[in-house]
């Protein structure tokens, strides 16, 4: 019998492996249908727990004027009119010293007092000038009475009338001399002559320096005093050759001093120099302050922003927009605890916020991670490389 049967077999198997290829489907080999990429990014899903343990917090973005900038260095300056240096014309001793450093003094209040015979002088001058004006007008008068009457020469005439000019010019010269130290001319006589004055003010502001005491001797033409006004206070900003034409008169300004944040103080453009700086390519913008705190001072260097662009754009603050490489994402909810992954592109920046715009659609009201952000990114990135 198993003689009989094993050729059976045989037959059997030869015909099974010369038959042709079947083409029914092979429940067991048959290819599966292909995964198709989902159209948003990839999705985290924490436990209420992990949400309060690392502090998330979601919110909406924003419809904000941003503006782009650009970053510039420079100082707060005063203007020649804002920054006085004090001296006398006449050298003199100091009797009195009123004022203090630091000290704020209105225009023309009394910084010293001197004492000159200079001064005096020039008094004596005036009142001299002053009679021989008086007399030589009535010579002239003479001179031209007798003149009409045919009596005297032109000659002596003319001079009656070049020496009452040359009188007249002294009197006026010395004049003005008193007014430069206060003195009222029409005031003055013989009896109230004095040989002190008086050094005053002449802008207001703050005593800067003072470089006399009593007892000295002040000679003339030395400063004496330093009188700051920081109300005339603006920037001069040092704007590179290839950024000169994005400047303009009228734009804003941001800075903020050493130690302070760039966006604390606020200024104006209003001029922009026409030549370059002899020690660098570089031209000077001038952007005047809208406000004067008491904290700004001359001389301080200053980093600021110049607005030259604004744009009003959906943004959110700069922690909730993540980087991976030079990939840029946010973190939609889409669920209670799940949040997806969407790329974005950024766009302007200004004081903590940053214009979005995704790359798939986000509804204006979708609930955004502001804060928690980084975690996610962390949870998606696990030993695939290095994340920002």
């Amino acid at each position: 019998m198993k003689n009989h049967f094993l050729p059976f077999l045989l037959a059997l198997a030869i015909i099974t492996a010369c038959g042709g290829k079947s083409t029914g489907p092979d429940p067991y080999h048959q290819d599966a249908p292909a995964a198709q990429p989902h159209p948003e990014g990839a999705e985290v899903k924490l436990t209420p727990e992990q949400i309060k343990a690392i502090g998330l917090v979601t919110g909406t973005m924003e419809k904000r004027g941003l503006t782009t900038s650009l970053r510039a260095n420079g100082r707060l300056v005063l203007p020649p009119d804002k920054n006085a240096e004090v001296s006398v014309l006449f050298g003199g001793l100091v009797r009195n010293v009123p004022v203090r450093d630091g000290q704020h003094v209105d225009k023309g209040q009394v910084l010293a007092e001197l004492e000159s015979l200079e001064f005096l002088q020039l008094q004596q001058d005036y009142l001299e000038s002053s009679a021989n004006g008086t007399a030589l007008a009535a010579d002239l008068k003479r001179q031209q009475d007798l003149h009409e009457d045919r009596i005297n020469a032109t000659k002596t005439l003319e001079r009656a009338q070049a020496d009452l000019s040359m009188a007249q010019a002294k009197r006026s010269a010395a004049a003005a001399k008193l007014r430069l130290f206060g003195v009222d001319p029409a005031t003055l006589t013989a009896g109230n002559l004095r040989s002190g004055f008086a050094v005053r003010a002449p802008i207001a502001g703050h005593v800067q320096r003072i470089t006399i005491t009593t007892g000295q001797y002040a000679e003339p033409n030395k400063p004496l005093f330093s009188i700051v006004d920081n109300s005339g206070l603006h920037i001069d900003l040092n704007v590179f050759e290839q950024d000169v034409a994005r400047v303009k008169v009228g734009q804003q300004v941001v800075f903020g001093h050493a130690g302070e944040p760039v966006g604390r103080h606020t200024a104006t453009v209003f001029a922009v120099n026409k030549a370059f700086e002899s020690d660098q390519q570089a031209v000077l913008v001038h952007a005047r302050l809208d406000d004067n705190g008491e904290d700004l001072l001359a001389g301080m260097y200053v980093d600021a922003l110049i607005t030259t662009d604004s744009t009003s754009a959906w943004s959110l603050p700069d922690e909730p927009v993540v980087s991976n490489g030079d990939e840029h994402y946010i973190f939609v909810e889409r669920t209670p605890n799940a949040f997806v992954q969407t790329a974005v592109r950024t766009g302007a920046t200004e004081l903590g916020y940053t214009e979005v715009k995704p790359l798939t659609a986000v509804p204006p009201d979708a609930r955004i991670v502001v804060k928690g952000a980084y975690y996610l990114l962390s949870e998606l990135t696990k030993g695939s490389g290095e994340h920002d």
